[in-house]
């Protein structure tokens, strides 16, 4: 098992990407650390992983507020004395342009997609710091890649976010701490199944997203998930500031 001994802390946990991460990480033995508001979820997904021998915690966390994080980072050190691998995963959607986007969802979607992984960040490096150093994996998009239409704030945090990754990259690299991005596209999680069936028309939206990208079908959050594992691993130990696109090809057109 390839982290086996090694901490990890997954934010977004709950539910979807963040949900198959955790699990990946446990089975690949891995003590994780399941950040996320919905307390009931992640503790849903922490038994999981004990059910299958493996060891989890679930952690009400807002990733927006450094209270919140400070408090996680704690708790894990006292409970396992060391972080190894953060997955900054937390993120929120909307839709809509910059004339249909308020200032106050601006803010909010900015807070928890982009401010929450500096914040988690920043406290998980100072924790790493203790030790022998980390892997940091950001979950950005394809949308951080390419403009997408009619969601003007996600794509403008998840470019921030490969930005981050690439500065943090640098800053860190002679501390051993590796700080890497998955860029996934569309994939079926429920956050993406939600706004689909937002849609006027949830079939043929569907239809078009899969006909979009040259595999012409969505992602699995277990695709991603082993893409995250991959990056935090270290089988690919040189690597840092890399940004991995996981998108059926879309962003390769």
């Amino acid at each position: 098992m390839q982290f086996e001994g090694k901490v990890a802390v997954v934010t977004g946990a709950s539910s979807g990407i963040g949900r198959a991460a955790a699990i990946a990480f446990g089975r690949e033995g891995a003590s994780v650390a399941i950040a996320d508001p919905d307390r009931a979820g992640g503790e849903e997904v922490a038994q999981e992983i004990r059910r299958h021998g493996g060891k989890a915690q679930a952690h009400a966390t807002d990733v927006s507020r450094e209270a919140d994080v400070q408090a996680l980072v704690d708790e894990v050190m006292a409970r396992w004395g060391h972080l190894d691998v953060l997955v900054n995963n937390a993120g929120i959607y909307l839709q809509a342009d910059a004339v249909g986007t308020s200032e106050a969802d601006w803010n909010h979607l900015l807070a928890v997609n982009l401010t929450g992984a500096f914040l988690c960040t920043k406290h998980a490096v100072l924790a790493m710091l203790r030790g022998t150093g980390g892997s940091i994996v950001n979950v950005a998009s394809e949308a951080g890649l390419v403009g997408i239409r009619n969601q003007v704030a996600y794509n403008v945090s998840k470019a921030a976010l490969i930005a981050l990754t690439r500065s943090c990259a640098v800053d860190f690299a002679c501390k051993g701490i590796r700080v890497n991005c998955v860029c996934p596209g569309t994939t079926e999680t429920p956050l993406v199944q939600a706004a689909l069936a937002r849609a006027p028309d949830p079939a043929s939206v569907r239809k078009a997203l899969e006909e979009s990208r040259p595999a012409n079908r969505l992602g699995t959050p277990a695709e991603i998930a082993a893409a995250i594992l991959f990056l935090a691993s270290d089988h690919v130990a040189y690597a840092t500031g890399a940004v991995l696109s996981v998108d059926g090809g879309y962003t390769a057109q």
